[in-house]
């Protein structure tokens, strides 16, 4: 496949994070391409007709199918792009979906039930206590706050209905698995795909008084503070069950070149929680560049090898 122009799609109101991985990536691109930045706004089917291939980063247009636009124009224009399928995106933007996807494939995740908008709480569910009430659909640990974890029926009462009138959305709300926290990422696909170094997250650095999870203001906030050791300090055999896991996550949702999965462990068992189908690549910042770095690839090389597997999906 002949590759010369490449545009990097990416959302039209950007944050100062995306903005700096948007230029990154252009950088990184252009190492050995012609690169051109293109919004995902009223001109984007015009303006992207003039590339070869896109490296996409759109992940906003819409509540409930946020990155579900870019790839399913793309499939209908015939330009090939980075990364999942319109369909595969959609799998991943519900947590629940994506658990029970996961499930049915036998891949471990935490006990859940979800609660939408205009009802309760079930009397009786097969979650137990402590449980964990997140927004449905959101991303980047929003609606993830020190009070998220809940003991007893009341507070989980009150989580979902903060949850309902915040988002407008569904609660889902899972067992909270009091264990390692890890991160996995994924690169490649079919028989080339390769699981990277996993990255654990130690919480336990922070103040006592803080929660011991990725919140949003852990995320944002405190990050520089965790600890990180990638190498995971897991097992053989635990850390082993993990990368396979890992690699039949990506396989029953239909992903694509690159993703990012949470994980719980306790024990010797893991609890695959949420999957990224679309992870940012913020210098200095995204979890997968960490592990990146581990398996020895510069920014660069990073963004240049997810183009070039999603190339070879073309040939």
């Amino acid at each position: 496949m002949d590759v010369r122009k490449v545009g990097v799609v990416h959302d039209k109101v950007l944050t100062k994070n995306k903005k700096k991985m948007v230029e990154a990536v252009k950088d990184a691109l252009s190492e050995e391409y012609e690169v051109s930045l293109i919004p995902f706004d009223e001109d984007f089917m015009r303006n992207v007709k003039d590339v070869d291939f896109v490296f996409n980063l759109a992940t906003s247009g819409g509540r409930d199918t946020r990155q579900v636009h870019v790839p399913a124009i793309l499939d209908l224009m015939n330009i090939p792009y980075t990364g999942s399928s319109a369909f595969s995106h959609s799998l991943c933007l519900d947590k629940s979906i994506t658990k029970m996807v996961i499930s049915h494939y036998g891949v471990n995740t935490a006990r859940f039930f979800v609660v939408k908008e205009g009802e309760d709480v079930p009397e009786t569910f097969s979650a137990s206590f402590p449980l964990i009430v997140k927004p449905v659909r959101e991303g980047s640990a929003l609606g993830l706050t020190k009070d998220s974890v809940v003991y007893d029926r009341e507070s989980l009462k009150r989580q979902v209905k903060k949850i309902h009138e915040e988002f407008n959305e569904p609660a889902l709300v899972e067992e909270f698995i009091d264990g390692t926290e890890v991160t996995l990422g994924i690169i490649g696909n079919g028989k080339d795909t390769q699981v990277l170094p996993l990255l654990e997250i130690d919480f336990s650095v922070l103040p006592d008084e803080m929660e011991k999870f990725y919140s949003y203001r852990v995320k944002n906030e405190l990050d520089r503070e965790l600890k990180y050791y990638c190498p995971a300090r897991l097992s053989r055999d635990v850390y082993k069950k993990v990368e396979e896991a890992g690699k039949l996550a990506f396989y029953a949702l239909g992903l694509r070149d690159y993703a990012r999965m949470d994980i719980r462990i306790k024990g010797n068992d893991y609890f695959i929680l949420e999957v990224n189908s679309l992870p940012l690549l913020v210098p200095d910042y995204s979890d997968i560049l960490k592990m990146a770095e581990k398996a020895g690839f510069s920014y660069n090389e990073f963004v240049l090898k997810i183009l070039e597997v999603a190339k070879k999906r073309y040939m």
